[in-house]
């Protein structure tokens, strides 16, 4: 979900970023979508990577595709070299204590900004709502200080603590991001090796608990 949800809603991603994601998944799931020209990955930790092909080969299967472009550095450098380039960026992170913790403010988020295309799309990995609330509600006000459209989606995911995963995902544009761009046949679902996501799975992601709703609102 976090890679799809960005890939759905742009019109035509051809142009991607990861952060992170040193493991592989994300790529796998980019690289899905025929649209897709070019993927770079900016992941801090080579050995995570090596790590992964060794002991991860379904998830990254994909190292050796020639559209990715894998820089191993940190990504506030990288997004601070490529202004306008990007036509979705997806952040997978580890959780917002110690050093990840920077990737969960405003200053990284204003990076992610201005290296998106006019018509760009975010998604970032967005903790659960039902352990970091307050967080969420905070990341999505200062994002709308930044973005035309800022949503937050969840999903389940049973080996996360709480049993679910959230996601900040934003436009620069108006594009609506709760609304798939393409909508999937079945066959289009079974085409692309999707397990989980499918057109109608992305607009219920953002349909959220009351009480979720009511936080991430306040003014």
């Amino acid at each position: 979900m976090l890679a799809h949800l960005p890939m759905f809603a742009h019109p035509n991603p051809k142009k991607v970023l990861i952060i992170g994601g040193g493991d592989g998944g994300i790529l796998r799931e980019v690289l899905k979508h025929p649209e897709v020209e070019h993927v770079t990955m900016c992941e801090i930790d080579r050995v995570v990577i090596d790590v992964s092909k060794r002991f991860l080969p379904g998830m990254s299967c994909c190292f050796s595709n020639p559209k990715l472009n894998l820089f191993c550095g940190d990504g506030f450098e990288f997004l601070k070299k490529h202004k306008n380039e990007f036509d979705v960026i997806i952040t997978d992170s580890s959780d917002p204590v110690g050093p990840a913790e920077s990737l969960f403010g405003q200053s990284y988020y204003e990076l992610l900004r201005d290296s998106l295309n006019e018509n760009g799309v975010l998604s970032s990995q967005g903790e659960s709502a039902w352990l970091h609330l307050g967080l969420i509600a905070h990341m999505v006000r200062f994002n709308r200080t930044l973005f035309a459209n800022v949503r937050y989606a969840q999903s389940p995911v049973s080996t996360y603590p709480s049993g679910t995963m959230g996601y900040i995902v934003c436009s620069k544009s108006d594009i609506d991001v709760t609304k798939p761009s393409r909508m999937l046949s079945d066959d289009d679902v079974k085409r692309m090796k999707l397990r989980f996501y499918n057109s109608q799975v992305h607009s219920a992601a953002f349909v959220l608990p009351q009480f979720v709703k009511e936080e991430i609102e306040k003014k």
